[in-house]
């Protein structure tokens, strides 16, 4: 078995002062990589700033004899973002990997919802990947090499309730790496996306305690540790992970039904007529991009 070594490589690991990002980031560093612990040290829901959280997990990492260095940037700001990534280049010389961790919830019903209680958490999370992800993609492409890990949530893939806000932003990260992949692909830049769930503060009074004891974020990040390393070829991946059990969550495309020549518009009757075979998904399959969705009515367009 091939050993997977960071030696040399440098990653930024955001929202990395408690829980997923704590452990992504001492798992990383045990295994020679250097390593910048951002965390802005707020609370849960996004109030208050503290540098106590990243200096802990700066000091855990370098009793360990590894390398890092604290930041306390906020994600979800362009000044943030870009002094998160000037951070690494400035102490370390470069980005080799981002993981994109850092998170906040709000929680209400979608009828109850304000306006800032949205707009703050689509900010940390889909906001926030952009500032973060753009001046480090861009540094990657420059020199070659990138692996980006994104951070979504089953409450976006599938849905739960009350949670109206995190659910689209999380959704709005897996369209922002549908692109990153097609754009990075011919420099190098793997971005791939990891659905855990895992015990961390933004789950602590959502799980019943026995489960919650069990969650362990352990069991995470040897799945993130390989989606950004040399060795994962694969690009635009969602993965789900819990308590040792792994997999793939993809957008499928079912074979669908032809109801037009191209030049007759079909009647709402033939829809319902053939609603069954439209909306089936027996055969179905993942699509690269948009384009090849053309490829199934394409004699249409003729």
């Amino acid at each position: 078995m091939a050993q997977i070594d960071f030696s040399g490589r440098v990653a930024i690991v955001t929202g990395a002062g408690a829980g997923l990002g704590r452990m992504h980031s001492i798992e990383l560093a045990k295994r020679g990589c250097k390593v910048v612990v951002n965390d802005l040290g707020g609370a849960r829901d996004g109030g208050g700033a503290s540098h106590s959280a990243a200096d802990h997990v700066v000091d855990e990492i370098k009793a360990l004899d590894g390398q890092a260095v604290a930041n306390y940037d906020n994600v979800a700001t362009v000044a943030g973002g870009e002094g998160i990534v000037k951070t690494a280049v400035d102490a370390f010389g470069k980005v080799d990997i981002l993981i994109n961790n850092a998170g906040i919830l709000r929680d209400k019903s979608f009828g109850k919802m304000e306006e800032e209680n949205w707009d703050i958490v689509m900010a940390v999370h889909l906001r926030g990947a952009f500032c973060v992800t753009k001046p480090a993609f861009n540094f990657m492409r420059d020199q070659g090499y990138g692996r980006i890990v994104m951070t979504t949530s089953g409450a976006g893939l599938f849905g739960n309730f009350g949670q109206a806000n995190y659910a689209a932003a999380k959704m709005g990260i897996v369209g922002l790496t549908n692109v990153l992949k097609l754009e990075g692909a011919k420099h190098n830049i793997k971005t791939n996306v990891i659905a855990p769930i895992a015990a961390s503060r933004l789950t602590e009074d959502v799980m019943p305690p026995q489960i919650f004891e069990k969650l362990k974020p352990d069991f995470i990040t040897p799945m993130v540790l390989y989606l950004c390393s040399e060795a994962c070829q694969d690009s635009g991946t969602i993965i789900n992970a819990a308590i040792g059990y792994y997999s793939r969550t993809a957008i499928l495309t079912g074979p669908g039904a032809i109801l037009s020549d191209g030049v007759k518009i079909p009647t709402p009757e033939e829809i319902q007529d053939n609603w069954a075979k439209i909306t089936s998904l027996e055969k179905a399959k993942p699509l690269g991009q948009l384009n090849e969705i053309f490829g199934d009515f394409a004699n249409l367009l003729q």
